[in-house]
């Protein structure tokens, strides 16, 4: 296990910055997920963490040790791709075994640490195949022992269940999570899907354009973002962004208005989550344009004299059918200053 602590890294090819000057620590033994979309910075601060990339600028620390110039095969940190990288030609075994061709390792303790990492990830009757014979979550798992059998100071798994299909997903998070608690490495993990992020990590670090925009718990991300990128990112359906206009105590949205207190004038954005709209009562009227049915739940789109609102409400059969007039509530928004994108505290608004 290991602590982990970016000073001020950055990362520039020439005159374009992939991650800017960066400040994060991460504890010993924690599971953080680093949450973004592609190009933001976070697989090129997973590869700085690796030994890939070097820095541009500041320093990694490893418990307090620099390790900026540390070659990547030194740095006793186990790597699960998105690809999985396994060596078509050998066996999963010898897959497995890999990593300790460059560590001085007996063999007959080499095999027994192969063996006992293979255990953990249950693939040891696969040993004898190769990975062509294997389905993509056995592959997947092959990868992940072949990280472990390092006993590494630091997990970092990038993208690694993109290429499997949805319910095997669901299995394989589930699986990584148990396996990082019984172990009690420090993992990161690297991903575009806040659902991986949200339900495995303890920590979730959510990137854009090369900075961290908040670093919080899935709840914190969810019902206090700290900008306006955080809240459209995190949550499904996306969250309901209303621009208006700020003066004389009033906001303006669309083709109605409404008293606002406790901020200046301005242009802001409301910020509404589809399942606090509530459907079939309150002062506001609106007309249902689609239904998505999802078995559990429905998505009603609403045209409204605001702009276009989605609701979400439980249950599998739908309340209301397209074409139909009907009052709603749009619940307690979150409201953001549409020049800096941050989140406002204190404005109240009276609908």
């Amino acid at each position: 296990m290991s602590r982990i602590e970016l000073r001020a890294v950055a990362k520039r090819w020439g005159d374009v910055t992939a991650v800017e000057p960066t400040d994060l620590v991460i504890g010993d033994g924690e599971f953080v997920a680093i949450l973004g979309p592609s190009g933001c910075g976070k697989s090129t601060t997973l590869f700085m963490l690796a030994g890939i990339y070097v820095p541009s600028e500041g320093e990694i620390r490893f418990d307090d040790a620099v390790v900026n110039e540390v070659e990547a095969r030194d740095r006793n940190v186990g790597i699960v791709f998105q690809s999985y990288a396994l060596y078509p030609h050998m066996t999963v075994r010898d897959n497995i075994l890999f990593p300790l061709r460059f560590k001085s390792v007996a063999r007959d303790q080499a095999r027994a640490r192969a063996d006992a990492a293979a255990k953990l990830v249950r693939i040891e009757e696969l040993l004898d195949r190769k990975p062509a014979q294997l389905s993509g979550g056995q592959q997947q798992r092959v990868a992940l022992a072949r990280a472990l059998v390092k006993e590494p100071q630091l997990l970092l798994l990038d993208e690694p269940l993109s290429n499997l299909d949805a319910s095997l997903r669901m299995t394989m998070r589930a699986e990584i999570r148990g396996l990082q608690r019984k172990l009690g490495v420090t993992t990161i993990l690297v991903t575009h899907d806040q659902i991986e992020a949200t339900t495995m990590a303890d920590r979730v670090i959510c990137m854009s354009k090369g900075r961290i925009e908040q670093i919080g718990t899935a709840d914190d991300l969810y019902h206090r973002p700290d900008s306006l990128f955080v809240a459209g990112f995190i949550g499904s359906p996306p969250i309901n962004l209303l621009h208006g206009i700020v003066a004389d105590g009033r906001i303006a949205l669309g083709e109605t208005s409404f008293g606002l207190s406790g901020t200046t004038a301005g242009r802001i954005v409301l910020g509404i989550r589809p399942e606090a709209v509530r459907l079939g009562a309150g002062k506001l009227q609106g007309r249902i344009d689609d239904i998505e049915p999802h078995g559990r739940e429905a998505i009603y789109h609403l045209a409204t004299p605001l702009g276009a609102i989605r609701a979400l409400e439980p249950g599998s059969n739908a309340r209301f059918r397209i074409g139909d007039a009907l009052a709603f509530e749009l619940g307690t928004p979150l409201v953001f200053d549409e020049t800096t994108g941050r989140r406002l505290d204190g404005p109240t608004l009276d609908l």
